[in-house]
């Protein structure tokens, strides 16, 4: 057992140390490279020819050996002829579905990036294309998802088609969002609706009071303030906080109203959800069906490319990952070790 424990303190040693080296080399590198952050780069992807790559290899997967090479015979062949299909029709021109993705958090965080692909999609899209927003968001702050709402009016205020799919939530914030579309699907269970505000905070007033702890609140304005954590709230003070979530309901109704005019708004703005299914009676959807689903149907008819700007990782954050990585590893070791020497005892 004595040998168990100096083997381990030797491990923890060993482990210490690689920290601070890396840590180190990690610091100097930063330092070195003076990074200051690059730009997103475009990721572009058409989904209808990886789609297409990806039967193929299915169909060989699935083929007996000794039919392979006459597979890919055939599919060369299909190659050329689609090589001069598409030079006999090259005056004619396919719509485009471009795809967005956006998955929200509280603080609807992703709505810059959204806003740059759209503006990304608005410069190049033609007439006759469509862009389509795979939503997930259970919803959040205000004016985090005001803002992102108002970036999917521009796609409508455009006249560019906009078609919203929401395969597991789209609720308050979320919906907020995807209200503002031409058509709205969603999966039979996605939950959908929410249209409702909320708000909630601790006070501590009478747990400060009790060890004789006096918090000055000083404000300029009758209702500057109106809840607080440490203050002693007053009835004035909780009717004008109600006030302003009745305020902010109502411009949410309204903005739902205006988008879904066929909707008895008063039913569904009740902070309730429902699922898909149920969403689709009231109103709140127009269609059922998954994302990937749609997708595939518009691919016979447009070519779907898939639109992301992703950031690059820094040196550093790369590293720094790495190092986290490796650390975690090493301590599940450590710990793994302690578990065998513990048996070992027993």
């Amino acid at each position: 057992m004595n040998e168990w424990l100096t083997d381990f303190g030797m491990f923890l040693a060993q482990l210490l140390t690689l920290v601070v080296v890396v840590g180190l080399a990690v610091a100097v590198f930063v330092k070195l490279r003076g990074e200051t952050g690059d730009r997103p780069r475009l990721r572009l992807e058409e989904l209808n020819e990886s789609r297409h790559l990806r039967r193929r290899r299915m169909q060989l997967a699935a083929s007996q050996p000794g039919a392979r090479k006459g597979l890919v015979k055939a599919f060369r062949r299909d190659d050329k002829a689609r090589t001069r299909d598409g030079r006999k029709g090259e005056g004619d021109v396919l719509p485009t579905v471009w795809v967005l993705d956006f998955h929200g958090d509280l603080k609807a965080s992703a709505t810059g990036r959204l806003a740059e692909e759209v503006s990304a999609v608005l410069e190049v899209a033609g007439e006759n294309d469509e862009m389509v927003l795979r939503l997930e968001s259970a919803g959040g702050l205000v004016h985090g998802y005001g803002l992102a709402a108002a970036e999917l009016d521009r796609l409508r205020q455009a006249g560019l088609t906009t078609t919203v799919c929401v395969d597991k939530v789209a609720a308050s914030g979320g919906y907020l969002m995807a209200c503002g579309a031409d058509h709205l699907r969603a999966a039979p269970f996605a939950v959908i609706g929410s249209i409702g505000v909320v708000a909630q905070l601790p006070n501590l007033h009478r747990l400060l009071k009790r060890h004789d702890i006096d918090v000055e609140l000083l404000t300029a304005g009758r209702y500057k303030r109106t809840l607080t954590v440490f203050g002693e709230n007053t009835e004035e003070g909780r009717d004008k906080f109600i006030e302003d979530l009745e305020t902010t309901h109502e411009l949410f109704k309204r903005h739902v109203a205006e988008r879904r005019p066929g909707m008895d708004i008063e039913s569904v703005a009740t902070g309730e959800i429902w699922y898909g299914s149920d969403a689709l009676g009231r109103g709140l959807v127009d269609a059922l069906g998954t994302s990937e689903a749609y997708l595939v149907e518009r691919m016979q008819e447009a070519r779907v490319i898939s639109l992301k700007l992703e950031q690059k990782q820094k040196l550093g954050d790369r590293l720094g990952m790495a190092v986290s990585r490796g650390v975690e590893r090493s301590v599940e070791r450590g710990l793994e070790m302690l578990d065998a020497g513990r048996w070992q005892k027993r």
